[in-house]
């Protein structure tokens, strides 16, 4: 069967992120949307909004010429369960990566802090932030991925305020379809990842070893591997 696989990339990233996926999708003969987020790449210098965020995938889903499955990773795995357990447009499935603990305010706020204080650097941080890619990224193809669209700086204090409303493991009880959680095994980011995987009544956990949180790009064709599995679960 053919699907639409609607990608949602995370936070100061951008649609080019999902190069590698794109590609592999297409040589499958599915149809890969990979979108940009509000204040993200082709959208650079605007604001985020959670509700723009839920626009913009819900435009996505709509274009789609097949049954969707809704992808994202870190701020898209959050706002990609958001936006399936809202209900608004029926999914034929979800991939939620990196996104597997509660965005409590206290920690966001911290964030907050710390982007304030980075963005006081005369450059906003754009030199430590590609050093960091690089860094986690061994290849340099798919670090150009994902610094390719350009590096959404200024959206940092408005999605760590937006995330406090999200409440990924109630949203997780209303999804009905089939959903998957991936998340790589050296990640921060999945501290309740079992109270997620209990939540969604059709829910599967994927590990991939030694992934660090940029799990897409750190061990790419493992990922890829997940998402065609992932698939192949749809009805």
């Amino acid at each position: 069967m053919t699907f639409s696989v609607v990608l949602v990339h995370g936070l100061r990233t951008s649609a080019t992120m999902w190069r590698a996926q794109v590609e592999a999708l297409e040589a499958a003969g599915h149809e890969a949307i990979a979108v940009d987020l509000p204040g993200h790449g082709s959208r650079i210098g605007g604001r985020f909004t959670l509700d723009g965020a839920v626009a913009t995938i819900a435009e996505a889903v709509d274009s789609a010429a097949h049954p969707v499955m809704l992808c994202g990773f870190s701020l898209g795995g959050y706002t990609a369960i958001h936006y399936a357990g809202r209900g608004a447009r029926p999914i034929a499935g979800l991939l939620a990566a990196s996104c597997g603990t509660q965005p409590h305010r206290v920690v966001l706020d911290s964030w907050r802090i710390a982007a304030k204080a980075i963005h006081r650097l005369p450059d906003r941080g754009l030199v430590l932030n590609n050093w960091a890619v690089r860094a986690a990224v061994k290849d340099p193809r798919l670090a150009d991925d994902v610094l390719r669209g350009g590096v959404a700086l200024e959206v940092m204090d408005d999605a760590l305020r937006e995330l406090r409303q999200l409440h990924p493991v109630a949203s997780l009880r209303r999804i009905d379809v089939p959903v998957t959680l991936v998340n790589g095994t050296l990640d921060h980011f999945r501290l309740q990842e079992r109270a997620y995987l209990a939540a969604a009544p059709r829910a599967t956990l994927v590990h991939i070893s030694g992934a660090t949180h940029m799990v897409s790009v750190t061990r790419s064709a493992e990922f890829t591997r997940a998402l065609f599995e992932a698939l192949t679960q749809l009805p």
